[in-house]
């Protein structure tokens, strides 16, 4: 493990200008009246559009933060989570109410894995190790987070701290600040770090963001690299407020990151699969329309993929 920085203390991983709720509050968030869900939203079931030489990446979103990104040098998953629950257990925990729409056996080969953190909903054991076994892929994490890739079969792995950059100069990738927390049980509490990616990708940067309340940071990555392309920025599982916060944006926030990145193009991601927190199932999409207005952001600009749609970014 690293040593003690401006983001751990020697045992534990820590948020530089915040601090996550803790875990005395969870009963009273969950005690606050949830939005109604459906049990199940139909998803017709796609597989990824072929990437098109003419574009820079073309982008096809499965579900939750899981997009598959292929391009030139590397076909890429973010996150890859597959299964019914984002739980532990496979009978009680959160369920998918919309199936993933590019069914697993269906991902084409990938070679590289972004894992962002070790959360449920983010990290799924069963998925990564069938991209392990079929793929054989490099899985690239945070510090941490390496027990778990080898538990789910991983040959190499690349562990990173904030900043901290891949050797391979024809696809660096780069671990950048994330304002999250991490943990697995009750005991493991930020024992591994969180963070997001950027991909350089030829002459641009892919960002993906995994899950993040807003802070400077984003100003920060938007300062330090130049040109991104595409940004997968979550939108969703923001509310009650005093408790989501500091750890997920809002569609306000997230449409003030794309902005802060300095992206040509942003989709919006973690919305509309699992039931995490009390907002109703439309209501990220909805009010990122809003925000969008508000801070006079064209359509276009930022968007978000119907579930198992494919986009061609930057073609020419």
């Amino acid at each position: 493990m690293s040593r003690p920085s401006d983001h751990y203390d020697g045992e534990r991983f820590f948020n530089p200008t915040v601090n996550a709720r803790p875990l005395s509050a969870v009963p009273k968030m969950m005690a606050e009246r949830r939005e109604p869900w459906p049990a199940h939203v139909p998803v017709d079931l796609q597989k990824p559009r072929p990437h098109d030489p003419a574009a820079w990446a073309t982008v096809t979103f499965v579900g939750h933060s899981t997009f598959i990104v292929q391009t030139a040098a590397a076909t890429i998953i973010t996150d890859p989570v597959f299964s019914e629950r984002a739980s532990p257990l496979s009978f009680v925990g959160p369920r998918r109410v919309r199936r993933p729409a590019v069914p697993l056996q269906d991902v084409p080969s990938v070679d590289i894995v972004l894992l962002s953190h070790n959360h449920y909903d983010h990290c799924d054991l069963a998925s990564l190790r069938h991209l392990a076994r079929r793929c054989d892929p490099t899985l690239v994490t945070p510090l941490g987070n390496r027990r778990l890739a080898r538990a789910a079969g991983f040959r190499r792995i690349v562990e990173l701290d904030w900043w901290e950059t891949t050797n391979d100069a024809a696809l660096p990738i780069t671990v950048t600040p994330a304002q999250h927390f991490s943990a697995r049980t009750p005991f493991d509490r930020n024992r591994a770090l969180w963070g997001g990616f950027v991909v350089g990708i030829e002459d641009r940067h892919l960002f993906f963001a995994g899950d993040s309340g807003y802070g400077p940071h984003f100003s920060e990555i938007g300062s330090r690299f130049e040109n991104i392309g595409l940004s997968l920025l979550p939108i969703g599982a923001y509310e009650p407020r005093w408790f989501m916060r500091d750890i997920h944006m809002n569609p306000d926030e997230a449409v003030r990151a794309h902005l802060d990145l300095g992206s040509a193009r942003s989709l919006g991601m973690h919305f509309g699969t699992f039931q995490l927190t009390t907002e109703g199932i439309d209501a990220p999409v909805r009010a990122l329309a809003h925000a969008r207005t508000v801070h006079g952001v064209a359509d276009a600009l930022f968007s978000t993929l119907d579930f198992g749609e494919s986009a061609h970014i930057g073609q020419s």
